[in-house]
């Protein structure tokens, strides 16, 4: 990758720090464009017509379009994964899992509570609360955070707890490589993290924040005027062949945990 794309020094520093970083222009407004005509079919609303707008929130699924193909592998995504995975450590998104896209709406989606995302579990557990996470962060190398639409403070935007993910992560420690579930993660409402200041994944339709997959995050309502598009897919880690050897550098998203465990 050519260095203008890759990211800085300073900002790998900053996601080991805080637990994210926000990659601007990180696919082009004229496909964040085409990619939102395509979501909006899939509501089964209109956009000229805010009476069709009768849900808080619209959930879609997973949408194997090139478009969105093409969003999730762009040169300066694909460098900033290098970035903070390594380069070879990660696959390549087909698709960009699915889409929370909220409407203006006083009703309460009941869906806002602070948590982070399951990595694994077996494929018929339908319930993700059983999903776990370990301290390795087993099946996911990245969260993501693709804006879709502009969003400012009043349209929903995704609300972080910067550097929530070190005491996540000391908190995941002593469970070695089973982990815990989701269930057991929130059992205490994160409070672990509550002293974390709080930070809005906030920009313009093709900003991206990539995020360490422990970092504390949660949804909101919808305050403003035009529905917030937004897709959330993990990056997942490639398995290292039977026989090879370890990476001789740690990532920055490995990094970040050894300084968890290093810390008080």
């Amino acid at each position: 990758m050519d260095d203008e794309v890759a990211l800085s020094a300073a900002q790998v520093e900053r996601f080991v720090r805080d637990g994210f970083v926000r990659i601007e222009e990180a696919f082009p407004r004229s496909l964040a464009d085409a990619c939102r005509r395509i979501l909006w079919l899939g509501t089964g609303c209109t956009e000229d017509a805010p009476s069709t707008w009768t849900r808080s929130v619209v959930r879609l699924g997973e949408i194997p379009n090139p478009l969105f193909v093409e969003a999730a592998n762009t040169p300066r995504l694909c460098a900033a994964y290098d970035a903070l995975v390594g380069a070879g450590r990660w696959l390549p998104r087909g698709s960009l899992g699915t889409f929370p896209i909220r409407f203006p709406s006083p009703l309460d989606a009941g869906d806002c509570g602070w948590h982070i995302d399951a990595s694994f579990g077996p494929p018929e557990e339908q319930n993700f609360l059983n999903w776990r996470v370990n301290v390795a962060s087993r099946g996911r190398a990245l969260l993501m955070l693709f804006l879709f639409s502009d969003v400012g403070a009043e349209d929903a935007p995704t609300r972080l707890r910067v550097g929530s993910h070190l005491p996540i992560a000391r908190r995941l420690a002593p469970y070695g490589d089973e982990g815990m579930t989701i269930a057991g993660l929130a059992a205490n409402d994160f409070a672990e993290s509550a002293h974390c200041r709080e930070a809005l994944a906030t920009g313009p339709a093709g900003t991206v924040y990539l995020c360490h997959p422990f970092l504390v995050h949660a949804a909101q309502a919808h305050r403003g005027r035009s529905p917030r598009f937004l897709a959330q897919p993990g990056l997942l880690p490639r398995e290292r062949r039977a026989g090879s050897s370890a990476a001789s550098e740690p990532s920055a998203v490995e990094r970040a945990i050894e300084l968890a465990l290093a810390l008080p």
